[in-house]
């Protein structure tokens, strides 16, 4: 890998992590397209690299919200019991099935687009707080594990889909950013390491791209830990309309290229 790419993947990183690590996501799901279409990772191998960035760039803001001490109670536990097991079964999907990038793009377009005008809706025209039921502990961890196999196949963290469902049912965006980036980062270990051993099963570009995942990575460590640090300076109706802005972007993103 050339040193311009490892700095184009650093800044990337950075940028992208100081934005998102507010409200939760870890930029996973912004960098897949810059991996593919800039830095020309080949597919299947950017989604472990994506994995590979989650875990190098998820310390930055834990330790922060660590720090601050956001980290505790009963989300982030039940997050990681659907996210950990739903990685592993996406792996092996995204190994042996080898499904396109259209479906993932068709998906990701379908879910996040009315996902962040839904959750823009209810910012500027909130429910009434009787009506605002969160969801179950069986409810969560459901939502955790499909969001864990949709993660495993495509190497997202998963914040980006968790958090505006999550905030849009009443939870805080001060409580679902920290356990949705344990979240993020306890799958990504496991998935990173689940698509090293399915690399000595199979042939083909499955091993993550080790330097660029790091660099990135790196990036992603720094401007994590800036965005935590920014996040209790912003008032919560800033924090949601951020979340739904960065969820129907990316939604629009992936609805263009689909259309192209």
């Amino acid at each position: 890998m050339e040193w311009s790419m490892g700095l184009l993947g650093f800044a990337a990183g950075l940028l992208i992590s100081v934005t998102t690590a507010p409200v939760g996501v870890s930029g996973a799901v912004f960098l897949l397209p810059v991996q593919v279409s800039v830095l020309g990772v080949p597919s299947p191998a950017v989604t472990p690299t994506n994995l590979l960035y989650n875990v190098v760039a998820g310390p930055g803001a834990l330790l922060r919200y660590w720090r601050a001490g956001q980290l505790g109670g009963p989300l982030p536990r039940l997050l990681i019991a659907g996210t950990v097991p739903g990685v592993v079964v996406g792996a092996v999907i995204r190994v042996f099935a080898v499904p396109g990038p259209r479906i993932f793009r068709l998906l990701v377009a379908a879910l996040l687009l009315p996902l962040g005008l839904w959750l823009w809706l209810r910012t500027v025209r909130p429910i009434p707080p009787r009506t605002r039921d969160q969801p179950s502990p069986r409810a969560t961890t459901s939502l955790a594990l499909a969001v864990g196999v949709v993660g495993g196949i495509y190497g997202i963290g998963g914040g980006s889909l968790l958090g505006p469902i999550l905030v849009g049912r009443g939870t805080p965006v001060a409580s679902v950013a920290p356990a949705a980036l344990a979240s993020t980062f306890v799958t990504s270990i496991v998935g990173a390491a689940t698509y090293a051993l399915l690399s000595l099963a199979v042939t083909g570009d499955v091993a993550p791209n080790w330097l660029l995942g790091l660099s990135c990575g790196a990036g992603g460590l720094l401007g994590g830990y800036l965005g935590a640090r920014l996040q209790p300076h912003l008032p919560e109706t800033a924090l949601r309309l951020l979340l739904g802005t960065l969820a129907t972007g990316i939604g629009a993103l992936y609805a263009v290229q689909i259309l192209r």
